[in-house]
């Protein structure tokens, strides 16, 4: 039929829809060779700012604050502090051991004492420590009225409402004071409390002895009474042989319960960013991905204007929406931070006599990093968008898809039943097991039991009773139920998708495939490899001939078989070829009396063989009588 009359049917040739297929693969691979680039670059980025030594630096100072125990009491450390007595001892044995190393081992001097101390002879602690202090009012609870004769005192747990703002003990100095809070540091949130900034401070000196009997003075004259809170203990150390701030934060909690709990932050980051020559190419890094990221905006634009509402229905562009996000909001946060530190640096380093509060600049560069790291999780998940093109992976993305709503309702029964254990455990454990002490903690204990990490002793010992039934039912039920049901109707759903995949269903086209018939052709205009020969590929006729005379067959079915074989041969290779590179192929009206005239015979097929088995049956029958 003349070119002219397929056009006017609506068809399209098969040149241009193989061209067209050829433009969607060729944009593709540029897509991902360029997507490749970015995420190599970022990779750069990112392990530019990770140094092992903040590891290091934050196990040494972890090991010198938080292990060293108090002298004469192996047993008492900052870790297991549990009272009063116990934190001033602290105070005067290892922190102001661990922060005073005015000489070398031999008691030799080595540098003079206007300058900071140097701990572990190498880190530097800029400034002066500080200590803070919060307090809560008396009378800040209500105590029931047959228990007011007993006690005149009462002190609720710290609130903003609750702190105590008011001068006490020996008013003239400082430290009995209230200061007012910065407004730049962050709020603090603790175990039992999130605390403001401001209280009652007071500084360390630079003479360990002058600290000392600051300490003493402090402990003799009740610093810490019953309204205390919380109190920080704050310094900031640089190492300048790794180009490293340590900000180290330790945390005495004073519950309303009475005791003591503690928590402690160690901070190694690197401020001064720009320094040798390898941060100056992670530098050059940063331009680059500034340039991708204008460069991938520029395209989800024009994306978003060509397909308009259609655009939000792929998975996809939600992720490439994401991706965007963070990495706008991770461009903002460097920015800011480098922009604060150029502020504040020479601020926090002028006075030496003073505390210097890097912890702000820190806390906003773990937000940072925490950015970055988000974006190069979801940066790596991208990657599944191109090799989506794969069988493999297409046949598990339609899984997940087809099996999303069976998933939606099994999610709905699993944590009906989660949160019906989690809050049984919760009120039953709670005020016995530490697992169990809140509802959070419970949520999470119970995705442990899952996973085979329990301690069943606690529960039992807890309520010997409820504890082994809570335990047995939880186990059967969601660990056999339930976890198996997710689990087969993820199997059925790939069974299904698997058949479809086996009946003929692909993807548009493989990505690997493509990439090795690429190479494969590249080998041949090489003349490093030559073509195979379709005689080779095809088993001769006359093989399959003889084996059916074997047999028992006769010339006319043989005969008969041949013809529908070659017709069926000569028809898969023109329409089902995986060789194809197109899913429309538009077909002639030769090309249809020929599938006519195919089916026609596979008729007459079909009812030879019909004919066949009513013979069979009928000798059957005749045999059973």
């Amino acid at each position: 039929m003349p070119e002219a009359s397929r056009w006017h049917r609506g068809g399209t040739s098969k040149p241009k829809l193989y061209y067209r297929k050829e433009v969607e693969i060729r944009t593709t691979l540029q897509e991902l060779l360029l997507y490749f680039i970015f995420l190599i670059n970022l990779c750069i980025l990112t392990f530019g700012m990770v140094n092992p030594h903040m590891y290091y630096l934050n196990k040494v100072m972890s090991s010198l604050f938080l292990d060293t125990s108090v002298p004469g009491d192996e047993r008492t450390n900052f870790k297991s502090i549990r009272s009063t007595t116990d934190f001033w001892k602290f105070m005067e044995g290892p922190l102001l051991e661990g922060l005073y190393w005015d000489s070398w081992y031999n008691n030799q001097e080595l540098y003079n004492l206007k300058n900071s101390s140097r701990i572990y002879y190498e880190n530097i602690i800029l400034g002066v420590p500080r200590v803070r202090q919060l307090k809560v009012r008396n009378n800040t609870c209500k105590i029931y009225s047959s228990f007011e004769s007993l006690m005149s005192e009462c002190y609720d747990k710290y609130t903003a409402e609750n702190e105590d703002l008011s001068d006490f003990g020996l008013q003239p100095n400082i430290e009995w004071k209230y200061s007012r809070s910065n407004a730049n540091s962050p709020w603090h949130w603790g175990f039992v409390g999130v605390y403001r900034n401001g209280g009652y401070i007071f500084t360390l000196s630079k003479s360990k002895s002058e600290t000392k009997s600051k300490f003493i003075d402090l402990r003799l004259n009740s610093w810490i009474t019953r309204g205390t809170r919380v109190i920080f203990i704050d310094f900031s150390l640089y190492n300048a042989n790794v180009n490293l701030f340590c900000i180290i934060r330790l945390v005495a909690e004073f519950p309303a319960t009475g005791g003591i709990l503690t928590s402690w932050q160690f901070y190694s980051v690197k401020l001064l960013r720009y320094v040798s020559y390898y941060d100056y190419f992670i530098a050059s890094c940063e331009v680059t991905f500034c340039i991708f990221l204008i460069v991938f905006t520029t395209q989800e634009i024009k994306k978003v204007k060509e397909f308009k509402s259609a655009y939000l229905k792929s998975i996809w562009n939600w992720l490439e929406l994401l991706l965007l996000l963070l990495c706008f909001t991770a461009v903002f946060f460097n920015i800011y931070c480098n922009v604060q530190l150029f502020l504040l640096l020479g601020q926090l380093l002028e006075n030496t006599e003073k505390y210097s509060d890097f912890y702000f600049l820190a806390y906003w560069h773990i937000y940072y990093n925490n950015i970055i790291a988000v974006t190069i999780f979801f940066a790596w998940i991208k990657i599944f968008k191109f090799i989506s093109f794969n069988k493999t992976m297409s046949q598990l993305s339609s899984t997940l898809s087809r099996c999303i709503k069976d998933i939606v309702g099994f999610a709905i029964m699993f944590f009906i039943i989660f949160f019906a254990y989690a809050q049984l455990g919760f009120l039953v454990f709670g005020s016995q097991v530490d697992d169990f002490s809140t509802f959070q903690n419970s949520i999470f204990t119970q995705f442990r039991i899952v996973l085979g990490d329990f301690n069943f002793a606690g529960i039992q010992q807890a309520n010997w009773i409820l504890g082994p039934i809570y335990f047995i039912t939880f186990i059967f039920f969601v660990f056999f139920v339930l976890l198996n049901m997710f689990l087969a109707i993820i199997n059925d759903t790939y069974s299904e998708v698997k058949a479809d995949y086996s009946i003929g269903r692909r993807p548009d086209f493989e990505l690997g495939k493509m990439i090795k018939k690429g190479c494969f052709n590249a080998l041949e205009k090489l003349k490093l490899k030559k073509a195979p020969k379709d005689e080779d590929l095809i088993i001769k006729s006359s093989d399959l001939a003889e084996e059916a005379r074997r047999q028992g067959f006769d010339e006319n079915e043989i005969e008969r078989a041949e013809k529908m074989k070659k017709w069926k041969e000569r028809l898969e290779k023109k329409y089902y070829s995986t060789e194809t590179e197109d899913d429309y192929q538009p077909v002639t009206q030769q090309e249809f009396q020929e599938l006519f005239l195919y089916a026609v015979e596979l008729e007459k097929e079909l009812h030879y063989v019909s004919l066949k088995l009513n013979r069979v049956m009928r000798k059957l029958s005749a045999l059973q009588k």
